[in-house]
């Protein structure tokens, strides 16, 4: 049988925040603009108006390890790759954690950060299944650096550690992409790229694109996103 193709191979979504965000991230799916957005506690938004070019900001409910992640797909690398890239910043970097990249697991209720560091061991959180992206964690020995971080399964991480810090208020831009032939995870920290990690995700499986802060205090955590982008294939088969 002849699979039947349309005119539409790439998936895409895109957010540049200039219309304003209605529904600030709760405890189940919300559509957050042109994404999706879930928290472990309902959050707060506030759309920058000062600002050109579309500015939606995030304040997180001020519990510790509580969490918050807006995210789109999902997405089978097998199906011509896939990439997400997102613009942010943060107001602390001392009681603040950041993730930018993908991953397998996503929960419907109460997400969970797909990497976390505690010391010099960075791990997977369980059941977060294949995962590679950028990592900030003032919980880490090494606090004011990136970490680029690849894995699977509640295991320790590979870790590459950027020499670029981060800088509270100050923006940056962080580009996964994931390879369809073998698997392959490139992280790119404000244009610059980190690492590669060789077959690092399983190109059948699916990956949700996610940019998620988590409390690392009890003091809340503030996120202000510029754009948001992911895309990935169409699967064409008939079945």
């Amino acid at each position: 049988m002849t699979v039947k193709q349309g005119s539409f191979g790439r998936v895409r979504v895109f957010d540049d925040f200039l219309a304003p965000v209605v529904t600030a991230p709760t405890t189940s799916f919300t559509k957050f603009g042109n994404i999706g957005a879930i928290a472990t506690a309902a959050a707060t938004i506030a759309q920058t108006v000062d600002d050109g070019g579309g500015i939606c900001t995030i304040t997180t409910d001020g519990t510790d390890d509580y969490n918050c992640a807006v995210y789109a797909g999902v997405f089978k690398p097998a199906n011509g790759g896939c990439v997400m890239e997102a613009r942010f910043k943060i107001a602390s970097v001392t009681t603040s954690a950041i993730f930018c990249g993908f991953s397998e697991t996503l929960a419907v209720t109460t997400p969970v950060m797909p990497v976390s560091a505690t010391g010099a061991n960075v791990l997977t959180c369980a059941g977060s299944g294949g995962v590679v992206g950028m990592l900030f964690d003032p919980d880490c020995t090494a606090p004011d650096l990136w970490l680029a971080v690849a894995g699977d399964a509640a295991v320790e991480e590979t870790v590459y550690p950027a020499t670029e810090g981060i800088t509270a208020t100050y923006w940056n831009v962080v580009r996964v992409e994931i390879s369809a032939d073998k698997g392959d995870g490139s992280c790119y920290l404000n244009g610059k790229l980190i690492h590669t990690f060789p077959a690092c995700v399983t190109t059948t499986d699916v990956e949700h694109a996610i940019l998620m802060v988590s409390n690392r205090t009890s003091a809340a955590s503030v996120l202000a996103i510029d754009y948001f982008y992911a895309e990935g294939g169409r699967d064409w088969a008939d079945d």
